[in-house]
């Protein structure tokens, strides 16, 4: 059963150095204050999953916290690219980068096969691509009924998976709405999982086309209001596109993105000891 805990109290229970984790949210509900908290608690060597790595995976890339990505696209949406991304690629800097590259399909059924329990999933995909030469946990089989030679990818299971949601009640049940991505499948194929909520309250009130994540299915429940600042949360707040300009210019500095990580992500954790 879910319990609800303080962000800074999750993050140090459930994510660990050297954890594969994944913080999922399609240009909606990103959980971007998990993400900062992770920056805080000083995480190395993470493996860090996304389907599409934005500005956040580019502040916890920039912070050193990550060995790896596992991605199928990057760039800042709607502006351009991932600077702290590219210099980690490009110079290791802060610390060298592995990436493992899909597509959105192939990321999509790795968290499916991973959320049913199935070492792989099958689809039509990566045909006239070269992912397959320098992808080991993307191979091909043969359907046994037709013959047809189909894409196969390895089952992805986070230890961690980390979403942001709408609202929760007092016995960890979550439900979310909008565009709800692949929040629902990270967190069933992970081993632990976190959820970040608008607000906790004490009955989950009839919502059309809502998802709800049982109890159950979740580890920790955190209230985070404005948690997916600057992306939005559908019925609670608006995108903030500035945000995201003004992290281009950011970002492209070194001396520039020291500053911001230390006066928005570290200082703010000195002013509320």
């Amino acid at each position: 059963m879910a319990r609800i805990l303080q962000l800074d109290t999750a993050v140090a229970e459930l994510v660990n150095d050297g954890d594969t984790v994944a913080l999922e949210g399609f240009t909606h509900l990103i959980p971007m204050r998990a993400g900062h908290e992770i920056i805080r608690a000083g995480r190395r060597d993470l493996t860090l999953c996304r389907m599409t790595p934005d500005v956040i995976y580019d502040q916890l890339i920039g912070a050193g916290c990550a060995r790896k990505l596992v991605f199928s696209w990057g760039g800042n949406p709607g502006v351009g690219s991932l600077h702290r991304f590219r210099d980690a690629i490009q110079h290791s800097w802060p610390v060298p980068l592995e990436i493992e590259e899909h597509s959105h399909a192939g990321m999509a059924n790795r968290y499916v096969a991973g959320a049913s329990g199935l070492p792989f999933a099958v689809l039509r995909g990566y045909a006239g691509t070269d992912l397959p030469e320098h992808t080991d946990t993307i191979s091909t089989v043969r359907c046994p009924f037709t013959g047809e030679e189909l894409a196969a990818v390895a089952a992805l299971n986070p230890d961690v998976g980390i979403i942001h949601a709408q609202r929760a009640d007092r016995a960890g049940n979550v439900q979310f709405w909008g565009i709800t991505g692949v929040q629902k499948e990270t967190v069933l194929a992970s081993a632990r999982s976190l959820v970040t909520v608008e607000e906790i309250v004490d009955e989950l009130p009839e919502q059309p086309g809502a998802v709800v994540l049982p109890s159950w299915a979740v580890t920790a429940v955190s209230e985070v209001p404005g948690g997916a600042h600057p992306s939005y949360a559908q019925g609670y707040s608006e995108r903030d596109n500035a945000y995201y300009q003004e992290w281009d210019a950011i970002s492209r500095d070194r001396d520039r993105f020291r500053e911001w990580l230390d006066s928005e992500i570290h200082e703010p954790e000195r002013s509320a000891r």
